[in-house]
């Protein structure tokens, strides 16, 4: 008989995320060949890699801040406010040069996600202790100031259990073009999040798995529910950063709130798309391979919808599957093709052949340069993101979501979602 931890774990690869979203359904040429380092904590040798470059013509700026809801319990510390910690990425004047280039993780929270009990290990099965997290470097400046104009803002939601930063090629990419994209830590969800004042609020998750009565369905809506009064929280709170002192020059009068997307992975994903149903804010969705479907208590059986798939939507939404077993076209997925048959909103549907679920994050970069170097397995690689070529997958996941935001944000068709495209014939079209 199926252990508790088997059977909240899952198989080949996708653990907590196809666990806890079992419910729910992971890019550019892979950088230089990656070099390898002296592990100061354990005497071996840490894997490195590198993001993709940015694509677009403006180089890029990003700040963190943390923000605290005074009018809200954290659902997973009764009797503490909820926090959370969000980064904005942005166009600026002058390139990153070699010592102000943004970390891609906190040291705290890289040594933690690399470690026994980051998600790491239990989302994409790298071996804890074998990559230096914290050296990667995004291709952002720290603080810098924001260039002058009004732009499109972009929210991102991370996958289950994953941090905020797992998306940054495509976020960099984004914020290159010309968009302010604020990314989101749900936090005691995501693996770890890293506060200014050296708290590291490290996921809740590892702890229920062993929990032999554990309802995993009450679980998942409980996530949805936190994810989508966060993110609605952040667009509160963007509205008044104006008032909040020490942020980047010209950074406040940058976003135009009037021009509001999101996109998510995963979780994220149907945390767009939800938040999109519950929030007229948001003009436009994309749900990165995040199915739309809780299951019942056991995870496995059952079949339950959210009010976005049995009401639909009325505004544009882009959905983009992987061929994952449990992924693909909108007609294999309950919830999918529920979200479809209620929608008055322009819709359409693309799936990227010979990917998996981690295609659509920075798993497609970084793994493939971690595996030659050891961290994870050749098997573990090919789980997570499939045999499609690195560099074809970002530049599918790049142009298709640049011009989902360009079409519906900015007024600038290039007709890549008009229909199939011989661009990208790995991408599977319905409409």
């Amino acid at each position: 008989m199926e252990s508790t931890e088997e059977h909240i774990m899952g198989s080949g690869g996708r653990a907590l995320a196809a666990v806890l979203l079992a419910a729910t359904a992971v890019l550019g040429t892979v950088g230089a060949p990656a070099a390898v380092a002296v592990d100061e904590r354990g005497g071996g040798q840490q894997a490195r890699a590198w993001l993709p470059e940015p694509t677009g013509p403006y180089p890029i700026g990003t700040t963190a801040l943390h923000l605290t809801d005074p009018a809200r319990e954290d659902p997973w510390q009764p009797g503490h406010r909820r926090e959370l910690m969000i980064s904005l990425w942005y166009p600026t004047s002058r390139p990153a040069g070699p010592a102000d280039r943004a970390p891609y993780m906190e040291p705290a929270a890289g040594a933690h996600f690399d470690g026994a009990e980051g998600l790491a290990r239990v989302n994409y099965g790298t071996e804890p202790g074998r990559t230096d997290w914290s050296g990667i470097r995004t291709h952002a400046r720290q603080d810098a100031p924001a260039l002058p104009g009004r732009r499109p803002v972009v929210l991102y939601s991370p996958g289950l259990g994953d941090p905020r930063t797992w998306g940054t090629a495509l976020v960099e990419d984004l914020a290159s073009r010309g968009y302010v994209v604020v990314t989101i830590d749900h936090t005691w969800e995501a693996s770890e999040v890293a506060f200014p004042d050296g708290q590291l609020a490290a996921s809740v998750f590892p702890g229920m798995l062993g929990q032999p009565d554990l309802d995993i369905g009450a679980v998942l809506r409980k996530s949805m529910s936190a994810r989508v009064d966060d993110t609605r929280f952040v667009l509160d709170q963007l509205a008044g950063l104006g008032t909040r002192k020490g942020l980047p020059g010209g950074l406040a009068g940058a976003l135009d709130l009037d021009r509001i997307g999101m996109v998510g992975h995963s979780a994220g994903g149907f945390t767009a798309l939800q938040t999109m149903h519950d929030d007229p804010r948001i003009a436009a969705g994309i749900n990165l391979d995040g199915q739309l479907h809780f299951p019942g208590p056991d995870g496995h059986t059952g079949v339950f919808l959210p009010s976005v798939a049995e009401e639909g939507l009325d505004r544009p939404f882009l959905l983009m599957g992987s061929g994952s077993d449990d992924s693909g076209s909108y007609r294999q997925q309950p919830g999918w093709n529920a979200l479809w048959q209620h929608s008055t909103g322009w819709h359409a549907d693309v799936t990227l052949t010979g990917s998996r679920h981690g295609s659509y994050t920075d798993a497609q970069t970084l793994l493939p340069q971690l595996a030659r170097q050891g961290a994870l397995t050749a098997e573990q690689l090919r789980d997570d993101v499939g045999d499609i070529r690195p560099g074809r997958a970002e530049l599918a996941t790049r142009s298709y979501v640049a011009s989902f935001f360009d079409r519906w944000l900015r007024g600038h068709d290039d007709q890549l979602l008009d229909g199939p495209s011989p661009r990208f014939p790995e991408m599977a079209y319905e409409r």
